[in-house]
């Protein structure tokens, strides 16, 4: 295989570049939580002021389907799933919970239905009788009959959402319960799950642009003439009168009446006390406004330092607001891959959800993207083939991953054929993988799959090669919604990587060549999201965490946290935590033990070097194995400098935590500039976030695409055009069939 391309820039250059720096010493008393709650489980972090995670916990939580497309949970079990992971997440840390300043939601677009007389959990069915169960899940499809109907008015909020409403967002689900819950919802008011946690937390009614824009049909003021961000006449268009009482109380009600909506980290307010012992934190910390998971990964990542010479031109002429961001792909990769890009002005993409206002930031648009199944293609086609239990067993043998395994396999394959390359090796394997319909950019859930180059051979070789048709498959499909948004005014720069999936080398290096884009691994692979929503808490602290500091921990806060503290000895709540479960019963926490004093905060002299993927590269290694994290010791010359990959963890527990307040006041090290209490001119709040994603994101790494003229970018550039032929001839080959049969009903019909 010859050689990865190298950097754009010398060792030299990136040693005296901004990206080679010394860690700043943390504030050692500010710390903040973030709360992620996907769809199996709920997860927490605490991270400091540089952003590093000292402490990460996951606790399963569980759907039930009692009837087919009936998928529901229960807002109750999932509250108790994030408290208990916060109160690990403290515990492991050693942090003081009066120290922790700020909190930030993120969760699944599911709908979730609350009673407005007490405000507890309303059943929404199939059992009725179970008000548990009182969300509808996002990927609950009951509400077929219910998302034709409203994307049958062709109203003007439909083509906010990609040009029709999805049967995966929640107008269609409220309008089904309408019909089906016993009383109706007379006495029902409904959240996104997101906005429901940030209630629960605050009992604030406020909701996020994220939610209410992104799945509910709000369009924001001004908007195609907009002024109350619902549309009565559209609802009541589809059978919702009653969501349009008192202007939209159930909603939300209207901004700035009788309704409070947010952009991303705006702070919607303290905990209560309840909240706040539940959480094992203190009625001081601050709730800032959350946001769809999806979105959680896109802060996360999208603001990683890394040394791509376009980033750093933009970087230099930008003015330090959020439009910074503009151009930067977020792909947040799981079951399924969501894609979000930022916009200034709106950009309509056919087959691509949005454009949202406001939901990032006040003034800019965002576009959502995606591909139907990633992860569960490539775990579908592994299940599939004949080979895979011999697969499993050799992997389990060799102690790696299936996934290594297969790489391995396809690696000494092409020294066994004597191909050219790996991409030669799968030349005439055409895989279209549409297993569970095209989100983007076709947008036509009947999508199937298809393949062209299967033969009879069932071994482990053959499984190998349509695991690679696979990886080609969702590099290709990338390409596509790329080039979509791309015609319709997007400017994408890069691809800012987060999940599981940035482990596989093998697909990093097909997404980068495939698209022509460099592609960015954050710090935290599967942290990501978790790591945005507390940025989330960080920026609705940033005022009070300013006071803190200028006052030297003087100030009013001080003053209550003592009297909290006070109470909760005596009475047991507040900041007690909750004693860890058996370890037959307790759920595995996933933060590591790893000592990341060593790696974050080194000694001095030591320095870190954000350096693409390839750099240094041997020929046929690191095609498929792509590190996180490269720390750099620089030493008397660069030909001795190493290039040793290290992994970045998820960041330390006590370890890091205990004695480090003591520590850094011995060194006499100073509060971070960006707390320093001096007033500036207040940004707005895109600014403020953007701020806080620059300054805690941390280092990424890069993949470079090959060169435009290497063989393999044109075998793969070859084989997207078949690539789009598959998807187009499907579309064909069904309406002929389709056109037959229609014809043939209405022959038997007379």
């Amino acid at each position: 295989m010859p050689p990865l391309s190298k950097s754009h820039t010398s060792l030299a250059s990136r040693r005296s570049s901004v990206f080679n720096f010394h860690q700043p010493a943390p504030q050692p008393d500010v710390y903040y939580v973030g709360v992620d709650v996907g769809t199996g489980s709920a997860r927490a972090c605490i991270i400091d002021t540089n952003g590093i995670i000292l402490g990460l916990s996951e606790r399963p939580i569980t759907r039930h389907e009692l009837k087919p497309s009936h998928i529901t949970q229960s807002s109750t079990e999932i509250w108790n799933s994030i408290c208990f992971c916060v109160k690990n997440c403290i515990r492991d840390s050693g942090v003081d919970p009066s120290d922790i300043f700020g909190i930030g939601f993120d969760a699944t677009c599911s709908l979730v239905a609350i009673s407005e007389s007490n405000d507890q959990p309303v059943a929404v069915g199939p059992d009725f009788s179970d008000n548990k169960e009182n969300i509808i899940l996002w990927m609950d499809h009951r509400a077929v009959d219910e998302t034709n109907a409203i994307n049958a008015t062709g109203d003007k909020c439909l083509k906010y959402v990609g040009g029709q409403m999805s049967i995966e967002m929640e107008l269609p689900k409220i309008k089904w319960l309408k019909h089906h819950l016993p009383g109706g919802i007379s006495d029902v008011k409904f959240y996104d799950l997101p906005d429901y946690l940030t209630h629960r937390a605050t009992g604030s009614e406020a909701r996020s642009f994220c939610s209410a824009v992104c799945k509910q049909g709000f369009v924001p003021l001004g908007v195609d003439d907009s002024t109350t961000g619902w549309s009565k006449e559209f609802l009541q268009q589809v059978d919702l009168d009653e969501i349009c009482e008192d202007d939209f109380r159930k909603l939300g009600g209207i901004p700035n009446k009788n309704g409070t909506y947010l952009s991303a980290g705006d702070i919607v307010g303290k905990l209560t006390p309840q909240s706040a012992e539940e959480l094992g934190l203190t009625t001081e910390c601050i709730v800032g406004s959350g946001v769809i998971d999806a979105y959680a990964g896109w802060i996360g990542t999208v603001a990683g330092k890394v040394d791509i010479p376009k980033l750093q031109e933009l970087s230099e002429k930008s003015d330090g607001s959020i439009g910074t961001a503009c151009g930067r792909l977020a792909a947040v990769a799981g079951t399924s891959t969501c894609h979000i890009a930022m916009t200034k002005e709106p950009c309509f993409v056919q087959g691509v959800w949005g454009p949202y206002k406001d939901v990032m930031a006040p003034g800019y648009w965002l576009a959502e993207g995606g591909q139907s199944c990633t992860g569960a293609l490539l775990a579908h086609v592994l299940s599939i083939h004949p080979a895979y239990s011999e697969l499993a067993h050799l992997s389990e043998a060799s102690n790696l991953s299936k996934f290594d395994y297969l790489n391995m396999i396809l690696e000494n394959l092409v020294t066994d054929t004597k191909s050219r390359s790996v991409v030669s090796l799968a030349k005439h394997m055409f895989f279209y993988g549409d297993f569970h319909g095209n989100r983007s950019p076709v947008a036509d859930p009947r999508m199937k799959a298809s393949i062209i180059g299967q033969s009879m051979d069932t071994s482990v070789n053959d499984l190998a090669i349509q695991y690679f048709g696979a990886c080609e498959f969702i590099a290709q499909q990338t390409r596509q919604i790329v080039e979509s948004l791309t015609k319709s005014g997007h400017d994408i720069s890069c691809i800012f990587m987060s999940g599981g999936q940035c482990r596989n080398g093998l697909l990093m290096r097909l997404l980068a060549d495939c698209t022509g884009l460099p592609v960015i691994i954050p710090r935290y692979i599967d942290a990501a999201v978790v790591f945005g929503s507390a940025l989330l808490g960080a920026v609705a602290a940033e005022e009070s965490v300013a006071e803190h500091v200028a006052t030297k921990g003087r100030s009013r806060r001080s003053s209550i946290l003592v009297s909290q503290k006070s109470q909760t000895s005596l009475h047991g709540g507040g900041g007690a935590v909750e004693e860890p479960h058996s370890p037959y019963t307790a759920p595995s926490a996933t933060a590591s033990t790893t000592n990341m004093s060593a790696l974050v905060y080194p000694t001095a002299g030591h320095h870190f070097s954000m350096t693409p993927m390839d750099e240094g590269a041997e020929e046929n290694v690191d095609y498929f194995n792509q590190p996180t994290y490269k720390p750099k010791v620089p030493t008397t010359s660069e030909e001795e400098e190493s290039d040793e990959e290290e992994t970045l963890s998820f960041g330390s527990k006590s370890n890091v935590q205990k004695g480090l307040s003591q520590k850094l006041n011995k060194l006499g090290l100073k509060p971070l500039s960006t707390l320093d209490s001096k007033k500036e001119k207040e940004p707005n709040a895109g600014d403020k976030l953007w701020k806080i994603m620059e300054k805690m994101t941390g280092p990424g790494k890069v993949i470079l695409p090959s060169d435009p003229h290497h063989p393999d970018r044109k075998l793969l550039s070859a084989k997207y055009e078949i690539f789009l032929e598959q998807c187009k001839q499907q579309q064909q080959y069904r309406d002929l069939v389709d056109k037959v049969e229609l014809e043939n009903l209405k022959g038997l019909r007379v």
